[in-house]
């Protein structure tokens, strides 16, 4: 795929990086990304690493990507780890890969310092440069071994060069989200990630876009869905400064595709009526959204433009593609969006499938649904209660080799060739595909009735006076049955700009009428019977997903009856 980019795009825009922070975007063409892959993998055969593990960790960066296809394509095994994690839980994962040598951002080497004595296996430690002035001279830095590799291959080395590939062999060692003693090392070949990019881009053509990178890297939905997909559809990919920056980046580089998880576009889509209150615009934004709706006049870009010209001034006036995973996504604000001239679609995976499984296409999507089958994938719902639903599994070109160093969990989770996701969901006529929640976060009651906490958290998170909630079951001491807890995190500005100053109990008793006005849109047997208040927000993973299982989320000692 590399190859072949440099030979279809070669003078065109792979990349846009900034030199120092809040500097201007430059651009790196598909021709220098390929010369810099090949004299950073060409050192890497140099020191030694031919058929080992390659760990990279750091912020996003063009260094962070070049150092992924130069350890993958003719090195060894590349792991990527979450830059988020502790030193102790880094070290942790660095020993289960086994790995011989560390590329890092320099923001990260207090960390390293502390991680590199627990990990004996390491023996060459590499910085990485985001910004071009800050290279000190270190030997071992990527800048340096660039160098290095470009003078062995003008002298006729082309070892790494001429390296063959084994499509079937593990290339990427990719560690979940979790705590250290629950992350499951998935194993991805070259034919899982290159088979995912290839079908989905059946589904998807930005061709010619921008992209806005925003998830990190480590994560296979942005590497895979975006940065891989980038490089094969011939689009520049800018790399975004981080979360609070997202807007005035997507301003200053005219972005036209994103990919996000649901908490980003939320927050976007707060910040607009936010905005169209304060100016006194949001019972005429609503009264249009409502007829671009009905009319379909979404369909007319140049005319969306126009009449939601405030929206699209701050976003850069060049969005075409708005993309949605790892959660689920609220469809009334895909609805919004989409009536507002924002194209969005929802899709479907885990890391298990390089992560794809379903997706809408750019032209035919559901709002409600994570869209249909990847092309040369299958999808079978088993196990199915009377209303269709049961376990998601799923078998194609794109299914992992197993779990690293795991073959009783790999047998779990892989039969005759079908991964079993472990998601529960069903499928329309149409084939299209529906998420109900994850199988192991089921509160099962003692009459036999499947409660789903995502369905729960979905309907109190519509509420306004509600910034996030996290449900779960706990056993009803005086029934026995279990019973559905939410832990609340109000939205105490909101609430305080409403209801006043609130002590306490007032506020129990304000947020009790809320979750009634809640349970009344939802059958008895889901009712939120007791809830928790929260002062803080939960805490997440780095790609803005709820921890569901840890103590700080689920225990705040703070119950009432609901």
């Amino acid at each position: 795929m590399i190859d072949s980019c440099a030979r279809l795009y070669g003078g065109k825009t792979a990349f846009f990086v900034k030199d120092r922070p809040r500097g201007e975007y430059r651009p790196i063409t598909f021709t220098q990304f390929w010369i810099d892959i090949n004299a950073l993998g060409t050192s890497f055969l140099e020191m030694g690493l031919k058929g080992k593990k390659i760990a990279v960790i750091g912020e996003n960066s063009y260094e962070w990507v070049v150092t992924y296809f130069a350890a993958t394509n003719g090195t060894g095994v590349i792991v990527p780890i979450d830059r988020e994690l502790k030193a102790k839980e880094i070290a942790n994962l660095m020993n289960r890969a086994k790995v011989d040598a560390v590329v890092h951002s320099p923001k990260m080497e207090k960390v390293m310092k502390e991680v590199l004595p627990m990990v004996k296996t390491v023996k060459h430690a590499v910085e990485m440069h985001t910004y071009s002035d800050n290279d000190d001279g270190k030997e071992m830095s990527v800048s340096k071994l660039i160098e290095r590799g470009k003078a062995s291959i003008d002298a006729g080395n082309l070892d790494f060069v001429n390296a063959e590939i084994d499509r079937e062999a593990m290339c990427t060692l990719m560690f979940t989200s979790g705590t250290t003693g629950l992350a499951k090392g998935v194993m991805l070949s070259h034919k899982n990630l290159s088979a995912n990019v290839y079908n989905m881009s059946k589904y998807v053509d930005v061709t010619d876009y921008i992209g806005l990178s925003v998830l990190p890297m480590h994560h296979s939905y942005e590497m895979t869905c975006h940065i891989f997909t980038g490089l094969y559809q011939g689009f520049a990919v800018a790399i975004c400064e981080g979360l609070r920056y997202i807007q005035p980046n997507m301003k200053e580089i005219h972005a036209t595709v994103m990919l996000g998880v649901p908490l980003i576009f939320e927050s976007i889509y707060k910040r607009i009526w936010k905005t169209a209150e304060e100016a006194g615009r949001a019972e005429k934004m609503r009264k249009m959204i409502n007829i671009s709706r009905k009319l379909k006049l979404y369909n007319n870009l140049p005319l969306m433009r126009r009449i939601f010209k405030p929206v699209h001034d701050n976003l850069g006036n060049n969005i075409l593609q708005w993309i949605v995973g790892g959660a689920a996504m609220n469809p009334k604000m895909i609805e919004d969006f989409e009536a507002m001239g924002i194209p969005m679609i929802q899709g479907y995976g885990m890391s298990e499938n390089a992560p794809i499984i379903a997706v809408n296409r750019d032209r035919y999507s559901k709002a409600k649904s994570v869209g249909q089958a990847m092309p040369g994938t299958e999808i079978k719902i088993i196990d199915k209660d009377e209303n269709g639903m049961g376990e998601i599994i799923c078998r194609g070109p794109s299914v992992m080799i197993g779990y690293y160093d795991d073959p009783e969990l790999t047998a779990e989770v892989l039969k005759d060739g079908w991964l079993y996701t472990g998601d529960y969901g069903y499928m329309d006529d149409d084939g299209f595909l529906y998420i109900s929640g994850r199988k192991k976060n089921v509160i099962v009651t003692k009459n036999g009735k499947n409660i789903f906490p995502e369905e729960v958290e979905f309907y109190l998170s519509e509420n306004d006076y509600i910034e996030e909630a996290l449900v779960h079951g706990i056993e009803d001491e005086r029934t026995g049955d279990t019973v559905v807890k939410a832990e609340i995190f109000p939205n105490y500005d909101l609430i305080a700009s409403e209801k006043g100053d609130l002590n306490e109990d007032e506020l129990r008793h304000f947020l009790k009428t809320v979750i009634d006005d809640v349970n009344d849109q939802m059958p008895p047997y889901k009712h939120v019977k007791r809830f928790g208040i929260r002062k803080e927000e939960f805490s997440k993973t780095t790609t803005r997903k709820i921890k569901r299982h840890t103590s700080d989320n689920m225990d705040n000692g703070n119950e009432e009856d609901a």
